[in-house]
């Protein structure tokens, strides 16, 4: 007899499947005409299907009923995610761009950067309550990067294409490749000295001096300058490899275009392993793999990298509407409510438009002043904010004394876990729709404008109603093009009915007996009188066997 096997696989297999293909049955609609984010409404798909509301997708039965596993699953997938997306990211970007622009990036990496950082801490520090400004210094530098991955609704697309120069678009990318992966030294400078100096008597022993020299040696040193050598080392030897067996005809095209997902691929893994940087040497190593722009020419036309981009940004934030801790917004030890929703205001307004704005002049790609406000507003807290949440939580845990949490970092885990899974969503939401809102905004008036003006003007037309027999007693459309009269003036127009029915249209003609350009009328066809505007049927005509005008 034939079972059900209703078992967590299938129906994660089920569920992912079956929202990604109704996505796609109206993703060029939502996307390219309504301007809406594919982030935010996977985001609302998997708040649909999360436990709290249609439970069909249970993380904690997937895990063991282990919450840090839940932790552990969401940190590496966001690993998985920024690692193919940043080397996707270099690889738009065209030959030698990163030598070729260093000077608006570095300021966008120097002084821009550290402004979101210091205004972001300042507004944790100011209200949270409870909260040391050490500790702020860590959750602001959760959500100091800029995410790529939401970014792609300014730099791809329709919108894009019609509203933001290309040279801009490109700064864009870049920034927020880069900046991902600097994120670390701004997080592990507030931890160690949340370690070696936060605890008073609890800390660890070395002090200030143990914590900036492992701040200078290990996360400068081994994590970004080891991550920027074996990217821009592993991108090189992979473009000669890829050259070489292309020269040689080895390759076939499949394995080709899935090059560079391969190579993102290989990258988070060996750099995991090693315990480097691999989402800013996934972007070096991008970067560097189209050096001579032979690759992104090649693939510039291929759709088989936008797809895996789509269908992983599809799937990561279908599952961070999944495990999102919805309840703790409202119901935590840390923050309560009223103050976490003009947190999220400020972050989004002072986080970074004041800084882009005041410096936008020494950006060449900012031209104008609307321009720099759409950069500045366009910083949005996403995928990497998740992930160095994550990052941050696992090294708090390292913290414990005997088993037992330090005192000074007691709630640290949870306020770090509440207030970046807050500003994350608050970003993913606002700038998933402040496109559509903002065209809204410009569209409505002109739209209510017109049709105020067009209603005024048809008031004072004096339209010539149409009967067709006795089925419909108004005009449809009256429209009046023009035909000269070459029998008397050449600059007189001769007025020329067109009424339609249904889908048809049929010009009024003055030759009797004669269609609208054809010839003799057949029986059994419309006969238009050229006075009255009555369209009469045989079969509204019972007494007569051939059609005529009714006047």
């Amino acid at each position: 007899m034939p079972t059900l096997a209703i078992t967590n696989f299938n129906i994660v297999l089920a569920v992912l499947g079956g929202w990604i293909s109704l996505f796609g049955l109206v993703s060029y609609l939502l996307k390219e005409n309504y301007y809406l984010s594919e982030a935010l409404i996977s985001l609302l798909a998997g708040v649909a299907v999360s436990p709290p509301a249609a439970n069909l997708i249970r993380p904690l039965e997937y895990t063991g009923g282990s919450a840090e596993n839940v932790d552990v699953v969401t940190l590496s997938f966001s690993r998985l995610v920024l690692g193919v997306q940043l080397v996707l990211a270099g690889v738009q970007l065209p030959s030698r761009y990163l030598r070729k622009e260093w000077r608006p990036l570095a300021i966008l990496l120097g002084p821009i950067m550290v402004s979101m950082w210091l205004a972001t801490s300042l507004l944790v520090w100011g209200l949270v309550p409870g909260t040391g400004f050490l500790h702020a210094l860590a959750i602001g530098a959760c959500v100091t990067p800029t995410d790529p991955i939401l970014s792609n609704v300014i730099v791809k697309g329709k919108f894009a294409d019609h509203n933001v120069p290309k040279e801009l678009q490109r700064i864009i990318i870049a920034e927020s490749g880069a900046n991902d992966g600097l994120g670390y030294p701004f997080l592990f400078f507030a931890l160690y000295l949340i370690k070696y100096v936060g605890g008073g008597y609890q800390s660890a022993a070395g002090g200030a001096g143990r914590a900036m020299a492992l701040w200078f040696g290990e996360t400068w040193g081994y994590t970004i300058l080891l991550s920027v050598v074996y990217g821009a080392v592993v991108g090189w030897v992979a473009k000669e490899l890829l050259h070489w067996a292309e020269e040689r005809k080895f390759v076939d095209r499949e394995s080709f275009l899935v090059f560079a997902i391969s190579l993102a691929l290989f990258i988070t893994g060996t750099c995991g392993m090693i315990g480097s940087d691999d989402v800013l040497a996934c972007f070096i190593a991008g970067n560097v793999f189209t050096w001579d722009d032979w690759f992104r020419l090649e693939t510039l036309d291929d759709s088989l990298q936008p797809t895996i981009d789509m269908l992983l940004n599809v799937s990561i934030f279908m599952w961070y509407g999944i495990v999102c801790p919805w309840s703790s917004f409202a119901h935590n030890d840390v923050i309560p409510l009223y103050r976490l929703a003009p947190l999220g205001i400020l972050v989004l307004l002072f986080r970074r438009l004041p800084w882009a704005f005041s410096i936008h002049k020494l950006i060449p790609q900012i031209e104008e002043v609307h321009q720099a406000i759409f950069v500045g507003f366009f910083g949005p807290i996403g995928v990497s904010a998740i992930f160095y949440l994550y990052i941050a939580v696992e090294f708090v845990h390292t913290l414990d004394v005997d088993g037992q949490p330090r005192a000074d970092v007691q709630n640290l885990a949870e306020t770090i876990r509440v207030v970046v899974w807050f500003l994350a969503i608050c970003s993913i939401v606002v700038h998933g729709l402040s496109i559509p809102l903002g065209k809204l905004g410009f569209y409505l008036p002109r739209t209510i404008s017109g049709g105020v003006t067009t209603a005024s003007a048809g008031d004072q037309d004096s339209t010539v109603p149409l009967r067709i027999g006795n089925r419909v007693s108004s005009l449809i459309t009256h429209r009046i093009p023009f035909r000269w009269n070459t029998e008397s003036s050449p600059a007189e127009p001769v007025r020329r009915d067109v009424y339609r029915i249904g889908g048809a249209v049929i010009p009024a003609r003055r030759e009797e007996g004669h269609t609208a350009g054809k010839g003799p009328m057949p029986n059994g066809q419309a006969a238009i009188a050229d006075e009255g505007l009555t369209i009469a049927f045989p079969d509204e005509l019972p007494s007569r066997t051939t059609p005529s005008t009714s006047k």
